[in-house]
């Protein structure tokens, strides 16, 4: 009674399979200008991450340090106004 009714699927068109006449034409590669890098590039480069991360670290310590003292005053102040 309530069973769905499909509609019947129409057969494909039969398929056309195209084979290219003519082969498609190689790209042609740019040649990249090229760049030397030797070793007193590479130590530059590594000599200025390992001070940048030296004064991140610095920085970061700083930071920490400066926030434990403020800590400290404030509760010193606070036990100061108490008595």
């Amino acid at each position: 009674m309530f069973l769905p009714k499909y509609p019947e699927n129409p057969t494909p068109p039969p398929a056309h399979t195209h084979a290219p006449t003519d082969p498609a034409p190689v790209p042609v590669r740019r040649s990249l200008p090229s760049v030397s890098i030797d070793q007193k590039t590479v130590a530059a480069v590594l000599v200025g991450g390992v001070v940048l991360t030296a004064l991140l670290a610095a920085v970061a310590v700083t930071a920490i340090s400066v926030a434990v003292a403020a800590v400290v005053l404030r509760s010193l102040l606070r036990d100061h106004h108490r008595r």
